[in-house]
């Protein structure tokens, strides 16, 4: 197989895994030539409909498996894995009384639940599998209390004999001295080799236990999973005839290779809206927009994303689901909003929508797959934002089970009309991503108004007129392959690793040299990645960042730490920068008020020569793309609608709402009084006179 960054000539395949397609890119570096596919997805067997997706869009492209030179991957199978509890049952190896460090979690009642009614989730690892060992490091590092070697392997041959595979240990103090953990992880490996073995100073060597041990946890319960799925899809791209690197998606906006991901498999979390941001800023870079508002909207979820001067946001306090994961993850609010989202009138009278999904199968009515509830794809069907067909013409829609299936389900329940019952659907649907959208924005101290909103994913663009003008949103980007902006996310991407490291200065007593030290260790390990990932000096990169926080403040804020030394001078910048963050996000800083660090980073960064991307049809006019009209029901009244294809919209052309765009991957949909103009990369800009 091929070095990881080495191989540049081939062309580049980009595959994204959804809930109901699976969206492929190929991308030739030489020509800019750039082929799509949809393929529908395949939940029992995701790597089926990933190896499906390789072979149609080799055949579509004209090329062989050998003219590949590397293909990239996002993928949700960790997501799905830890969010359905679908998982296997796992071990934990903890110091002697903290059995219950899981258990009793944070003191905290999720946003959006009630305090008395509440009741906490199922944790990942059960009480039973918890085993407590004797040996104790000391918050500085030393040992206190050596560890018992033979109850460590009485405990593996235990965890065995359950047919346990997967294991954390999750050691006090491991994030000061590893040792412990080390010596714990030889053991059980040693004792049971076929043991998947977590150690969280590999995973997260931060401080906090309930994080390090959650984050730890969910490594270890989706690592067998993960690990025999990126097996297959090694087999899928081998009987492609391919011979080059498998790059897969991590939360962070990076790529890692698949040596990296089978042993830290908990990184792709957020594997596929990871892709959707990078191609997002990719495009708006392209065009001189550094301040985006991306808006993914697939088959079962809407994924809101933030990117602020050109650069998206990373966070260290993300979720999955219930579950909080403390490694750097793209900051992303998720609701489950998607095309497929189901809606229904409960017994009190009341339409809700989502957040369970048709999915892939059956999905929505109108796909004629066996789904008998209304979702939110019926919704648009029938009021005419999409036409009756979908991928080109290759797939035909049915309007009238669409429009049967409101009518049984909504509309005779609430006492409405089909359109009136539709257009509630669409309406609860949008303004819940409106709130998700302030929270992404208004709530991280941005006004949404200073922003272009990009909407993608299949199911983005017809809903991305309506969220701009409910958010007051000037202008809408429509890039040039929303409904596969993912897998190109996937083609621009690089590689990245991140290397953190608790080291708490305290207020008025920071150590600079230990500072320093530590910045130093973390560096060489970033050294030593890149050499093993093949990675050119010349295409190597790191960005140090640090935690800060105001003494007796129970939070951090994560602080790019600017310049290659440690000294007063750098430390006092990043303090001030610090504070300016502080007073951005919460309307005032306390400059008077003595300043901590907390856990310091390197993100280590392998960059790939960007690829060029095909320009727009030098010339064509709206009047050329136009392929007929459509009845839509718009502002309370049924109008007739053009429909275009925007293969034909050449550089210039503009396009006056109501209107629908077509396309392979997707279908737009602009409201009267937005107008698109074609930008001459290929890009439809959208303004509303509105607004």
């Amino acid at each position: 197989m091929a070095s990881t960054i080495e191989t540049e000539t081939g062309a580049i395949i980009g595959v994204d895994t959804g809930g109901t397609f699976t969206d492929v890119t190929l991308l030739d570096p030489k020509s800019g030539a750039f082929w799509t596919v949809k393929t529908p997805s395949t939940p029992d067997d995701p790597s089926r409909g990933f190896g499906n997706g390789i072979a149609e869009i080799l055949a579509n492209a004209g090329k062989d498996g050998s003219a590949i030179g590397r293909v990239l991957h996002g993928t949700t199978v960790a997501t799905n894995l830890i969010l359905e509890e679908k998982g296997p049952e796992i071990a934990m190896l903890v110091t002697q009384g903290f059995r219950y460090i899981v258990e009793i979690g944070r003191q905290d009642v999720p946003r959006g639940q009630h305090l008395h009614s509440w009741v906490k989730p199922k944790r990942p690892v059960s009480a039973k599998n918890i085993h407590e060992l004797a040996g104790r490091i000391d918050h500085g590092g030393a040992e206190i209390e050596p560890l018992d070697e033979a109850a460590i392997r009485a405990v593996a041959h235990a965890i065995a004999a359950k047919n346990i595979r997967a294991v954390a240990v999750v050691l006090v103090n491991s994030y000061v001295n590893p040792a412990h953990e080390q010596r714990v992880g030889a053991i059980l490996r040693e004792a049971e080799p076929g043991l998947h073995v977590t150690l969280s100073s590999d995973i997260v060597p931060l401080f906090r236990e309930y994080e390090r041990s959650m984050t730890a946890n969910l490594n270890a319960y989706v690592m067998e999973t993960v690990s025999t799925y990126v097996a297959r899809l090694e087999e899928r791209i081998a009987a492609n005839g391919i011979d080059s690197p498998l790059l897969l998606m991590k939360s962070s906006g990076g790529v890692a290779s698949a040596r990296v991901i089978r042993a830290r498999p908990v990184e792709t979390a957020l594997s596929g809206p990871a892709a959707g941001i990078v191609g997002a800023n990719f495009i708006g870079a392209g065009l001189g927009m550094r301040n985006l508002i991306g808006v993914d909207i697939g088959g079962t979820s809407a994924d809101i994303s933030l990117i602020y001067d050109g650069r998206p946001g990373l966070t260290e306090k993300g979720r999955i689901g219930e579950w909080p994961i403390a490694l750097p993850m793209v900051d992303l609010t998720t609701i489950g909003a998607g095309g497929g989202s189901i809606a229904r009138v409960s017994g009190a009278g009341v339409l809700t929508v989502g957040p369970e999904s048709a999915g892939a199968v059956p999905g929505p009515v109108c796909y004629r797959r066996g789904g008998t509830e209304p979702t939110i794809t019926d919704a648009h069907l029938v009021l005419g934002h999409l036409p009756t067909y979908l991928l080109n013409g290759s797939f035909e829609l049915d309007l009238a089970g669409a429009r049967r299936a409101i009518e049984v389900n909504v509309a005779s329940k609430l006492g409405l009309t089909v359109e009136e019952a539709a257009q509630g659907i669409l309406d609860i649907a949008d303004n819940a991503m409106v709130g998700t959208i302030r929270v992404i924005s208004i709530e991280r101290g941005y006004d949404p108004r200073d922003f272009v909103l990009v909407p993608f994913g299949g199911a983005g663009p017809v809903h991305g007129g309506a969220l701009s003008r409910l958010m007051g949103i000037k202008t809408t980007l429509l890039v040039p392959t929303p409904g596969v902006l993912s897998a190109l996310g996937l083609l621009v991407s690089n590689l990245k690793a991140e290397f953190s490291q608790t080291s708490l200065q305290r207020a008025g007593a920071w150590n600079v040299d230990g500072l320093a030290a530590t910045f130093a260790r973390l560096e060489a390990e970033a050294l030593d990645w890149f050499a093993a990932e093949a990675v050119p000096t010349e295409a190597r990169s790191l960005q140090r960042v640090a935690s800060l926080r105001y003494q007796n403040q129970g939070f951090e804020l994560s602080v790019p730490f600017a310049g290659d030394t440690v000294d007063q001078a750098t430390l006092d910048d990043l303090v001030e920068a610090f504070h300016t963050l502080h007073e951005r996000l919460y309307t005032f800083a306390q400059r008077d008020t003595p300043v901590e660090l907390t856990n310091v980073r390197v993100d280590a960064i392998g960059a790939f020569p960007s690829p060029p991307i095909a320009a727009a049809p030098a010339s064509g006019s709206a009047g050329d793309a136009k392929t007929g009209t459509t009845r839509a029901y718009v502002e309370g009244a049924w109008i007739d609608a053009p429909i275009y294809d925007r293969r034909k919209l050449g550089a210039g052309a503009v396009i006056h709402g109501p209107a629908i765009i077509t396309q392979l991957d997707t279908t737009s949909w602009l409201l009267p009084g937005q107008a698109g103009v074609v930008h001459e990369l290929g890009s439809i800009i959208v303004t509303d006179e509105r607004i």
